[in-house]
């Protein structure tokens, strides 16, 4: 018989419908997610549950549904019998009453002799249509049910599930997202603000880019009083594009920027704004910009512009409405809409200016474009003391030596030098970087790691020596050819087998006609010393041939030094990449100008070749000298080159 227990009913209404109310507040707060708003307060709702609250109530429900799994299976297994001996027992008139449900029978048998009250049973039944007729034949009292109870369906056909899907959805989202449980697949503002907390890095910290610095110095100070301009009628300017090959330090400066000026700075890649759902990035682009005005005056810095920045001339994608092209176009209206007097700077850095769309560059939005360009000896040897200061160097080290072996390499590269040389003292258990350990870290950059189970044979070595030794030789004699600073026949990289290593006295930034002659037999030493002492040539002269043949090609196509052609550019030439020395090509002249510029180029190459043998026969003994001690050695140095040749 069911006895009503009012408590508990009455207990698992209240925490049903806070957990019916927690829920709301859930599903809520994630369809915010998707129109990035928060949900409306309303007054007249119950607040929010607490925390603790809720893992109460949740412990509470788990326990009470639990238990009431626990009372099922204890009351279907209380007293079960077998159903053919249950039929026995009403044949025999032995069953007082029974409860006949959908899934079971439960009854009260008859009391016996001696019992005041009959034994409860329970069965499981094999359903008949004639056991109505043989219940009532038998006077037994039995009532039937449809179901179970509506607390027991209410809860074990809607709640158990509904919290099941959203325990797993719950697990799902912790699992794809990086940013929190406020956000679902990493949608909502990714910008990361400099906290005060964090060590700052102003202009001392950067070396060299002084032109950059002085530039970027304008707009700290425009931050900081922006009466200044604005006295003479002039207006702070919207953005800063640093322009630069990689490496050359424009995030760098851009954080110099913020540790000067003392604002917030809120660092974002462009990449971040594009995300899997359409929308994203606009809105990302939107409330980046709500955050920087209600913090102004600060800086906004989008590091790698280009990958929303690009082009919009290119074919359409998902009928020209891609997510590209949306985050770009709210960006565009972002900038237009900034008040100037508002006091935030917007600064990007890219090393592809030219893919970005032309609206972006624009005055108005970028009015600044500041070339962060390859530092040049000065700023090279600012750079590795900075990058040096922390270490024990040895009396013998010059830093400017070691600026000077590395022209072209930009910060970078050098700070990775001044870390591979602290490894390459840590190797061979120097108590201080010694100059060795740089010239072999400058060596592992340039010409990459040695190869040492590589191993060269006899005829191979020392046809490496002679071609190694060509460039060398020719690089000495010729009028303009640079110093040659060391000369190793060891493997090393992928391909090389051996360097000739040249070091220039100054920085130049111009090449003249007789260098770049000059600069042909040089690369051809290698190949003529092979001929000329072994009498066949080999493989090795492959990338110096590539090499010549583009440089006679420049000079006949670009650079306007063929007589025969004249002062004129051949073939529409156009950079695949900003500051690269990448290019693709348009032929724009006929075929009889072809033929006239391949005639060219040849006669250059040949002119370099005759110029090679010429040097290398008439100085053969010093070139035989030069092969024998780099067979012996490997590797020589500068000092050693001088003692062997001379004047």
């Amino acid at each position: 018989m069911e006895k009503p227990e009012n408590d508990i009913v009455k207990l698992l209404t209240t925490l049903l419908s806070q957990f019916l109310h927690a829920l709301k507040s859930f599903l809520a707060s994630i369809l915010s997610l998707f129109s990035n708003k928060k949900p409306p307060v309303d007054p007249h709702k119950p607040a929010d549950i607490d925390p603790k609250q809720k893992k109460i109530i949740f412990f509470a429900l788990a326990f009470i549904l639990l238990l009431l799994a626990f009372n099922n299976l204890q009351e279907i297994r209380q007293g079960e019998m077998p159903f053919s001996q249950f039929l026995t027992l009403v044949q025999e008139g032995k069953v007082d009453k029974v409860v006949v449900s959908e899934h079971y029978i439960s009854g009260v048998t008859k009391p016996e002799s001696g019992e005041s009250v009959g034994k409860p049973f329970m069965t499981v039944p094999l359903w008949q249509t004639d056991l109505a007729e043989l219940l009532a034949k038998n006077k037994v009292d039995f009532v039937v049910r449809s179901g179970d109870n509506w607390l027991s369906n209410l809860i074990f056909n809607w709640i158990i599930p509904i919290f099941i899907f959203v325990f797993i959805w719950s697990w799902l989202l912790r699992r794809t997202t990086a940013a929190g449980p406020q956000s679902f697949l990493n949608i909502g503002n990714k910008a990361r603000i400099h906290q005060d907390t964090q060590p700052k890095i102003t202009f001392k910290d950067v070396a060299g880019a002084d032109s950059a610095k002085q530039e970027l110095g304008e707009s700290i100070d425009f931050l900081k009083n922006p009466e200044k301009i604005q006295k003479l009628g002039g207006r702070m300017p919207k953005g800063v594009l640093l322009v630069g090959q990689p490496g050359t330090g424009k995030t760098l400066l851009a954080r110099a920027v913020s540790g000067e000026a003392g604002v917030p700075f809120f660092n974002i890649s462009a990449s971040e704004f594009i995300e899997l759902f359409v929308g994203v990035g606009a809105a990302r682009v939107r409330e980046l910009f709500e955050q920087a005005r209600s913090k102004a005056p600060c800086i906004i810095f989008i590091d790698e512009l280009d990958a929303i920045g690009r082009s919009r001339g290119g074919p359409a994608v998902m009928g020209g409405h891609d997510e590209r092209e949306q985050t770009l176009n709210q960006l565009l209206t972002e900038l237009d809409g900034f008040d100037t007097s508002v006091g935030v700077v917007v600064m990007a850095a890219t090393n592809r200016p030219e893919i970005l769309d032309k609206a972006l560059l624009r005055s108005g939005r970028f009015d600044r474009q500041i070339v962060v360009d390859k530092p040049d000896l000065r700023d090279r040897v600012e750079i590795l003391k900075l990058h040096t200061r922390n270490m024990p160097l040895a009396k013998d080290i010059d830093i400017s030596v070691v600026a000077k072996r590395t022209p072209g390499l930009v910060g970078a590269d050098l700070a990775n030098i001044a870390n591979e040389a602290a490894i390459m003292a840590t190797r061979s258990s120097h108590k201080q970087v010694e100059m060795q350990d740089f010239e072999a870290a400058i060596d592992r950059i340039l010409a990459g790691p040695e190869k040492k189970n590589r191993v060269l044979n006899t005829e191979e070595k020392r046809r490496v020596a002679y071609h190694e030794a060509g460039h060398a030789l020719v690089a000495e004699i010729v009028p303009t050819g640079q110093p040659v600073h060391k000369i190793s026949i060891i493997p090393r990289g992928v391909s090389a087998l051996g360097f000739t290593l040249q070091l220039p006295v100054e920085e130049k930034f111009l090449s003249t006609e007789d260098e770049l002659k000059d600069q042909i037999a040089i690369l051809l030493g290698g190949r003529i010393a092979e001929e000329t002492i072994l009498g066949s040539i080999s493989t090795g002269a492959q990338n110096d041939l590539e090499k010549a043949t583009e440089i006679a090609r420049n000079m006949v196509c670009s650079l306007g030094m063929s007589k025969k052609l004249g002062p004129l550019v051949y073939g529409k030439r156009q950079q695949l990449q900003f500051l690269d020395t990448e290019v693709s090509e348009y032929r724009n002249y006929s075929d009889i100008t072809a033929s006239l510029i391949d005639t060219e180029i040849k006669m250059l190459v040949e002119e370099g070749e005759s110029r090679a043998r010429e040097i290398l026969t008439q100085n053969r003994p010093m070139l035989e000298k030069l092969a024998k001690l780099l067979q012996e050695k490997e590797v020589i140095n500068r000092e050693e080159v001088t003692a062997l040749l001379g004047k």
